[in-house]
């Protein structure tokens, strides 16, 4: 069992964002023992750009202008990119319009910066890998010693015996760039176990199911003026019109994200898996993992995508990922109403 301790830790986060993207972006900056040392834009829910203008727009509203945006690739390895404006909206971000940022991207790329990063500062950074894995791959193929230079890494993706959310047996990040995946898994077969991948696969992310009443409390903590309701019997695309400008730009992405599940009759909620992962990376959640061999399905039309693990070391090769085994849904929404209700309350807009 890998228990919650709120030591301090060093973040470099690649994103697609992405409305769950959005949220795990917000949560780090509520954290006080996070160092947040880059946000790096790979391609997935919409294009790279987009995605960095997403970014800017977050950090500046959380009172983060200090931290460094960066875009990488601009479509997977080796197949076309496709995105999900169904899922997340044309923008990324549900129904929000955030204002824009009058910061620019950073001259160095992602795959830059991350390998400098990396090599100025051994065994102190952790990564946080939510997107697709394009520009960690390439990061590993123009340094191949990043297992052993970074402290950690956390991956959202896969489905581990579990139906995916993209194709019957596909998660949406691996299935977006496999090629990518496959590289990576990889890359950290063999190392110590410590030092392995932690993946938070739908098999546990689905898990964090948010609801209505996690908005409501939200805005409540951040001391809203009025309620915050978000109501399936509201007509599609109602506006937030929270006192709080952090609550009303969240509740506008999330209240698109929950009438994207009702309409794939998964219920009005929403499930925000990469605010799971920045947990885990931030050292906030209490989970435990089972070490596995990862393989990733590049090849198969039909399995493009799939994620299977050996648990058993029936293949007889080298582990290459400690996968999420367990986690705790109630404590992750009391720990992300308390610390983003926090934040919001105390951003001077």
């Amino acid at each position: 069992m890998h228990e919650a301790r709120r030591e301090p830790v060093s973040i470099l986060m690649d994103c697609d964002t992405g409305i769950d993207d959005a949220l795990a972006l917000v949560y780090l900056c509520s954290q006080p023992h996070v160092e947040l040392v880059a946000v790096t834009s790979t391609p997935g829910n919409v294009d790279a750009e987009q995605v960095a203008r997403n970014n800017l727009a977050l950090l500046d509203l959380c009172g983060r202008s200090d931290v460094p945006v960066a875009v990488g690739a601009q479509a997977p390895l080796g197949i076309p990119l496709v995105t999900t404006p169904e899922t997340h909206g044309p923008q990324g971000i549900g129904y929000a319009e955030l204002p824009v940022s009058r910061r620019g991207i950073e001259r160095r790329d992602a795959v830059e910066l991350w390998v400098e990063a990396a090599r100025a500062r051994p065994g102190e950074l952790t990564a946080l890998l939510t997107a697709p894995l394009t520009n960690f791959a390439l990061a590993l193929r123009a340094e191949p010693r990043l297992p052993e230079l970074l402290r950690g890494v956390v991956i959202m993706g896969g489905a581990y015996y579990y139906q995916g959310n993209t194709t019957p047996t596909a998660e949406w990040n691996t299935h977006v760039d496999p090629e990518a995946a496959a590289e990576v898994f990889r890359a950290f077969a063999g190392q110590p176990e410590e030092r392995l991948p932690i993946v938070c696969a739908l098999e546990t992310t689905e898990r964090i199911e948010m609801r209505p009443e996690h908005v409501a409390a939200l805005a409540r903590a951040a001391g809203c003026a009025k309620p915050e309701l978000v109501d399936p019997d509201h007509a599609p695309g109602l506006r937030s019109q929270a006192s709080n400008p952090l609550v009303r730009h969240l509740s506008d992405m999330l209240r698109f994200y929950f009438e994207f599940h009702r309409d794939y009759d998964q219920g009005y909620v929403a499930h925000v898996h990469d605010y799971f992962a920045a947990s885990v990376a931030a050292g906030t959640a209490n989970f435990s993992t089972r070490t596995a061999t990862v393989h990733v399905e590049t090849s198969a039309p039909r399995l493009l995508g799939t994620t299977i693990a050996d648990y058993r070391g029936l293949w007889g090769e080298a582990p290459n990922a400690r996968i999420v085994w367990s986690n705790q849904p109630d404590e992750a929404f009391k720990e992300l109403v308390a610390a983003v209700g926090g934040l919001a309350a105390g951003l001077d807009f």
